[in-house]
C-alpha cells in the first residue's frame, strides 16, 4: 500500500488480534502524521514510567477502588492531568503525544491514558462509549462502576451516568443497555478518529478530515457513513472517480438513505459533466 510510513504502521497493528492490538501504538501512530517526529517509543516508556509511579504507592489488599484512588491521586493531583474545558475542540486533545506532553485531553483519550496505566498495573479495565461522553470500567463481572477520566477519574454508578447523559444533552435520556456496553478496540480507534474527523471538518481542514475517514475505513472497510464522506469529500476535491466509487457503495450499503436522493443527484452531475 502507498501510505505514509505512520499511516503502514497503523495499519499492521490493526491487523493484530483484539486481544494483542496496543491501542497506545495504534493511537501513536495516528499522531505521528500529523507529527511525522514523533517516537512512539519514548510515549511508551513514559507510560512505562509513570506505572512504575503508581505501583510503589498501589496498598497491597488490591481492591478495585484502592486501585483506582490510587491512579487518581498520581496521574490528576500528583501529575496535573485534567480534562481540558477550555477549547475542547483543539486537535491536539486527540493525539496521545500532546495529551502526555501538555497532561489535558477530551474524555477519550484521557481514558486511553488511564487504559494503558491500568493494564500495566494488571488491573483490566474496558472502554465504554456512551453516547457523548466516553467513560471506562474495571473488566470484571458485575463490576458495577465507572470511572470517568475526563472528571479527574470520579467513579460513577450507573444513575450517576444517566445523570451525566442528561447534563450533556440538556434534557432528560433514558438509560439504555448499549449505552454501558464496552468497545473493542477497533471501535475505540474509530471513536478516536470520528473526533478527529469532525474537528478537521469545522475548522475547514479538509485534507486532514479525510486521512482520518481513511483510517477509520482501515478499521471497518464497509462503514457506509465514512464511504459517503470520502465520497463527498473527494467530489469537491475534484477526485470524481474515487467519488463515484464511495457513493454508489454507500447507496449498495444504504439504499433507503435520507440523503439518497441528494447523493444520486451528485452522481448524476458527475456522469452528466463527464458525458
Amino acid at each position: 500500500m502507498d501510505f505514509p510510513r505512520a499511516r503502514q504502521q497503523f495499519y499492521q497493528e490493526i491487523q493484530q488480534p483484539e486481544a494483542s492490538l496496543s491501542l497506545a501504538k495504534a493511537a501513536l501512530y495516528i499522531a505521528a502524521e500529523a507529527y511525522p517526529e514523533l517516537d512512539p517509543v519514548e510515549y511508551l516508556q513514559q507510560l512505562d514510567r509513570i506505572t512504575e509511579e503508581i505501583q510503589t504507592q498501589l496498598p497491597k489488599e488490591r481492591y478495585p477502588l484502592r486501585v483506582i484512588q490510587t491512579i487518581n491521586t498520581y496521574l490528576y493531583e500528583q501529575l496535573g492531568f485534567r480534562g481540558n474545558t477550555e477549547d475542547y475542540y483543539d486537535p491536539r486533545n486527540s493525539f496521545l503525544n500532546e495529551v502526555l506532553n501538555r497532561r489535558t485531553g477530551i474524555p477519550i483519550t484521557l481514558a486511553l491514558v488511564y487504559l494503558e496505566l491500568a493494564q500495566r498495573l494488571e488491573f483490566p479495565m474496558v472502554g465504554i462509549g456512551m453516547p457523548g461522553h466516553f467513560l471506562i470500567r474495571p473488566d470484571f463481572e458485575d463490576a458495577g462502576i465507572f470511572v470517568d477520566a475526563f472528571h479527574q477519574g470520579e467513579v460513577l454508578f450507573p444513575e450517576d451516568c444517566a445523570k451525566r447523559l442528561s447534563q450533556i444533552y440538556g434534557q432528560p435520556v433514558d438509560l439504555q443497555p448499549e449505552f454501558l456496553a464496552p468497545v473493542s478496540p477497533r471501535q475505540f480507534l474509530a471513536r478516536m478518529l470520528t473526533n478527529l474527523k469532525m474537528i478537521y471538518l469545522y475548522n475547514h481542514q479538509i485534507e486532514q478530515a479525510l486521512a482520518a475517514i481513511e483510517r477509520i475505513l482501515l478499521l471497518f472497510p464497509q462503514a457506509p457513513m465514512e464511504l459517503r464522506d470520502r465520497g463527498l469529500i473527494s467530489y469537491e476535491l475534484g477526485n470524481w472517480s474515487l467519488a463515484t466509487q464511495d457513493l454508489e457503495d454507500y447507496l449498495r450499503y444504504l439504499p433507503q438513505a435520507q440523503d439518497g436522493s441528494m447523493i444520486r443527484k451528485i452522481l448524476a452531475n458527475m456522469e452528466s459533466d463527464r458525458g
